[in-house]
């Protein structure tokens, strides 16, 4: 028995040092272990696993594009409020690439990104063959753009509208006004003030976006510090750009806007839209979880396209008219075009109550991303930028009519992805299920140790007591001492003799 029990004490308290050892280790180095796959995995290198996802990026990408079709444009013409009917969507699948991937001795990588845009029907609410009402860009935002040019001037590019035929809102179909279409305007606006439309051939407000790159993007890989992997460090050669009146809005900040370095904080992320212009930096809004996945929601705070005078840091890309738009003809041609949250949302309510139509709200038209902090990669996210033309009355061009002042909007976009299928699962197996049961399994051998030591000190304790106390009948009683002389046994008559005696 006393050996049994030795060997339970021994067994138990092995078991318990060896949880406990197991435990501990775990709990030391289990994150080690976890960090090193991370920033092995999140590195920008041929040998990492989501190299792949950044080279062709696997992700199913949408853009779903939404016009503003202009209801009464002859009203529009004699001094209306503008009355705006939202068409669409129009969805288009986005597929994104990488060519020219060349590794710098600087730990940098340099890039190209092309962007494939396909028509989707099935997804979409109307054919791009639909016609819709607009403003005739081309013509009124020229005309904004020569008002203060001379009286004559404008009198000899108003009498080419007129033999162009060209009037201040058009009919066009949806390929046309994304994909654009000839304009003999162009060649007109060319030959009276040179360079002012400094391109040829076809006009359209996504002319430029399909089958073309945004620009030569040099991003650091990590392989030396983790902490600078994907940021930006030159875009077509350039640390900064010269479209804005301060050096901080003209700072390239933050990533190439695909993933951002790993262990991040709840604070912000920044990136570079060449879209844009600009580096734009959202701001931490929630924790949440996309398909299992732990995420950090970040959106745009409302100071990202206030005034100069709501928010100072903004003053260097004014000129500015309301909070909530921001004046982009410094990097598109000098166009009067500004970009905004889709419907004036977070912008100034005079911009909304401008036109009518317009109902802005957080769920539909707020931009998000939803990144996993651990790795710096977006699990879901979708991107919202709406364009605006700025039309008006321009003395000596008849074809402006009495136009009031306006900020009109043209068009909204959306472009979203989340992962998904394989790509999901092997994310979520190699940097979150395993992490996890690393984790689990620290604290299951910790716990286990507890008792198992506690059990082998009870049983251990309780052999002890028992090897003092030997026990004995409770009935007999205690026998006289022995003496020298006194014989150690008795046989059974002398025993009798002894009971028998009183």
């Amino acid at each position: 028995m006393a050996a049994a029990r030795r060997g339970a004490v021994l067994g138990f308290g092995l078991a318990g040092v060896a949880c406990a050892l197991l435990g501990g280790c775990l709990l030391l180095v289990g994150p080690v272990i976890v960090k090193e796959q991370v920033v092995k995995n999140v590195r920008i290198d041929p040998s990492s696993i989501s190299f792949n996802m950044w080279k062709d990026i696997p992700v199913p990408f949408y853009m779903s594009v939404y016009f503003f079709e202009v209801l009464n444009p002859k009203e529009v013409l004699q001094g209306a409020k503008p009355a705006l009917n939202q068409r669409g969507p129009y969805v288009y699948r986005e597929f994104r690439y990488k060519t020219n991937i060349t590794f710098n001795d600087n730990d940098t990588v340099s890039f190209l990104e092309y962007r494939q845009l396909f028509f989707r029907p099935d997804l979409s609410n109307g054919s791009e063959d639909e016609y819709i009402v607009v403003p005739n860009i081309l013509m009124m935002g020229a005309a904004v753009m020569m008002e203060d040019l001379p009286a004559f001037v404008k009198f000899l590019l108003s009498g080419a509208l007129s033999g162009l035929r060209q009037e201040a809102f058009m009919n066009r179909t949806v390929r046309e006004i994304m994909w654009g279409y000839e304009d003999p305007l162009i060649d007109t606006i060319n030959a009276l003030v040179p360079g002012l439309i400094p391109f040829k051939g076809k006009f359209g407000l996504f002319v430029g976006l399909n089958n073309t790159n945004s620009g030569l993007f040099t991003v650091h890989t990590g392989m030396k510090d983790i902490s600078r992997v994907h940021m930006v460090d030159s875009w077509n050669g350039l640390k900064k750009v010269n479209y804005w009146r301060s050096s901080e809005c003209n700072m390239i900040n933050g990533t190439a806007g695909e993933m951002w370095p790993p262990f991040m904080s709840p604070t912000s992320l920044e990136f570079y839209s060449p879209d844009a212009c600009r580096s734009m930096k959202l701001v931490y809004e929630q924790s949440g979880k996309f398909e299992g996945v732990p995420t950090y929601r970040f959106v745009a705070p409302k100071t990202l396209f206030a005034n100069g005078t709501d928010y100072p840091p903004n003053e260097g890309f004014c000129p500015c008219l309301q909070s909530g738009i921001q004046n982009v003809s410094s990097c598109r041609l000098n166009a009067p075009m500004f970009i905004s949250h889709p419907h004036f949302y977070n912008a100034d309510p005079v911009l909304v109550n401008a036109v009518e139509g317009l109902k802005p709200n957080k769920e539909q038209h707020a931009l998000f991303l939803d990144v996993h902090p651990m790795t710096g990669i977006p699990m879901n996210c979708s991107i919202k930028l709406q364009l605006n033309l700025y039309i008006k009355r321009v003395s000596g061009i008849i074809q402006t009519g009495k136009i009031k002042p306006v900020v009109l909007p043209l068009l909204w976009f959306a472009e979203s992805g989340s992962i998904e299928g394989s790509v999901l699962k092997q994310f979520y197996t190699n940097l979150v299920l395993i992490p996890s049961l690393l984790e689990y399994l620290q604290y299951v051998f910790l716990g286990l140790s507890v008792p198992l030591i506690i059990s082998a000190a009870v049983i251990g304790a309780k052999s002890q007591k028992t090897e003092k106390s030997p026990c004995h009948p409770a009935t007999q009683s205690k026998p006289p001492p022995a003496s020298e002389t006194t014989p150690l046994l008795h046989d059974a008559d002398t025993l009798s003799q002894d009971d028998a005696q009183p």
